[in-house]
């Protein structure tokens, strides 16, 4: 079971901040005008052995005020209908305003767990401010600083309690989920695929509403897809779409085995696209690209390689992946994509005899050993596979600590041009011998 963390709030209250400090990272672009993030941001986070996946909304831009906090309200409902545990951010500098209120009254009526999230108490005497807060009738608040991090291990302590950690049941075929951004042709592939129009396609954007999982079996393949896109109510906030589309994303990418990432060829490779492509890197899944409307394209004979070689660059360092190019329309290498997701998936279980890692890698280490520093010399002697749900290595030395990052990749390099592993993350740890 996928446990999403949504943080919802009116602009300017430290959303991305929080994000930020929450996910590790400075993705979010955090600034004093209300209303800049306008990317959709999510990431993986852990907390006490719990692992989870952190959502920002934001993400739309204001045109006119009405829209504007249209948008709000419409986030906050897709929130409680899609995650496991809402943080609902507020700022102590300002007080209660209409706008907290409106953003309450909707979470009251939900049934996830809400936690107020009074954010920029920086000092003492603004714990005392916070408590007008209890007058949203959400329950008990948390007082926190987003930028110093303050407060924010006692409400994730209470957050990962509201979690459901439910074992996914044991299915024994494997899983492929098909995601995107929305209207790239995800269901149209599935129809391609199946023979017979079971989604509703139509040319709006997000028509989709739930991720239906389908077992596929025909032309000897055996496998269950899950399908991301699912009927959604036509939405008055255009952006809410991408947002509700990337809740999904999230639910299956944590089911499957493979992610299929389905990429427009005429609108090219966007954020998101990366976004998902790094999440289900993260997520240690196997990836294959599948670049859609190709049809729609006009080609010379280099315009497959100067694509591929665009799509490398953005999703670098994990760049051994494979890239199909198809048009579902006209029914061009729609079974392609399936039987390079069958690889995949076979690259991703692929276990290595030790004689023979050993007999590849031991000389080529020999020959680039890791670079010496302060004259310590590192001897990697032994190396085997751990078993593991994905290809897991580890490289018994007698220094370890002084293996960088560069060597690491090097390493890795040498095992995907040495082994079939296109498509499938690798995981490598030195390790004391």
């Amino acid at each position: 079971m996928s446990n999403i963390v949504a943080i919802v709030g009116r602009p300017n209250v430290g959303k991305s901040t929080l994000y930020n400090r929450l996910t590790e990272s400075r993705k979010a672009i955090v600034d004093d005008f209300s209303g800049v993030t306008r990317d959709r941001h999510y990431g993986a986070s852990e907390w006490t052995n719990h692992q989870f996946t952190v959502v920002d909304t934001g993400g739309y831009v204001a045109n006119s005020a009405d829209v504007f906090e249209a948008a709000i309200r419409e986030q906050v409902i897709i929130a409680i209908e899609e995650a496991t545990a809402i943080l609902f951010v507020v700022d102590v500098t300002t007080g209660v305003t209409d706008l907290d209120d409106e953003i309450a009254t909707i979470l009251r009526k939900g049934n996830k767990p809400v936690f107020v999230v009074v954010n920029k108490v920086d000092n003492t005497s603004q714990v005392a401010d916070a408590s007008e807060f209890y007058s949203l009738g959400l329950g008990e608040i948390y007082t926190i600083s987003s930028m110093t991090g303050s407060g924010t291990g006692e409400l994730l302590d209470e957050v990962v309690k509201h979690f459901e950690d439910v074992p996914l049941e044991e299915n024994t075929r494997p899983k492929y989920a098909i995601v995107g951004r929305p209207n790239v042709g995800k269901s149209s592939i599935i129809n391609a695929l199946i023979g017979k129009d079971r989604n509703i396609v139509t040319p709006i954007a997000g028509t989709t509403r739930d991720s239906i999982h389908i077992h596929y079996n025909q032309y000897g393949h055996d496998f269950m897809l899950i399908d991301t896109a699912g009927m959604r109510k036509k939405t008055k906030v255009k952006e809410n779409i991408e947002f509700y589309s990337v809740m999904r994303t999230i639910k299956a990418l944590e089911e499957a085995d493979v992610i299929i990432l389905m990429i427009d060829a005429v609108e090219g490779v966007e954020s998101q696209d990366i976004n998902i492509f790094h999440l289900a890197e993260k997520n240690k899944k196997g990836v294959v690209i599948v670049v859609n409307k190709w049809d729609l394209i006009e080609k010379n004979s280099k315009t497959v390689k100067v694509f591929e070689e665009q799509i490398r660059q953005k999703i670098a360092p994990f760049t051994d992946v494979p890239i199909v190019f198809t048009s579902v329309l006209e029914k061009q290498r729609v079974l392609k994509v399936i039987d390079v997701a069958n690889k995949v998936y076979e690259n991703r279980a692929r276990k290595i005899p030790t004689s023979k890692l050993n007999e590849v890698m031991l000389p080529i280490i020999e020959k680039y050993p890791p670079p010496s520093i302060k004259g310590k010399y590192v001897k990697i002697k032994y190396i085997t596979q751990i078993a593991g749900a994905t290809p897991m290595f580890a490289f018994f030395c007698n220094l370890p600590q002084y293996i960088k990052d560069p060597y690491y990749r090097f390493i890795e390099n040498q095992l995907r041009e040495n082994f079939e592993f296109n498509g499938a993350p690798i995981q490598v740890w030195f390790r004391q011998k």
